[in-house]
């Protein structure tokens, strides 16, 4: 996830780089980063800002989605 650069519009419209699909061995994964509060309750009010932002990366087969 961390060397994926294929970000377009018809994956990243908003430009926030937190959507992703890769293949693995023919098989094809989804992942996304979520960006929640400290106490993961809510989302965060400031994604960008580490010290109020917990980030939880979600990896699943696509077939699952």
């Amino acid at each position: 996830m961390q060397h994926f650069d294929n970000f377009v519009q018809d994956n990243d419209p908003y430009g926030e780089h937190d959507f992703g699909k890769v293949v693995i061995d023919g098989q094809d994964f989804f992942w996304k980063i979520s960006y929640y509060d400290l106490l993961m309750e809510f989302g965060s009010e400031n994604p960008a800002d580490p010290t109020i932002t917990t980030r939880v990366l979600t990896i699943m087969l696509a077939s699952e989605y």
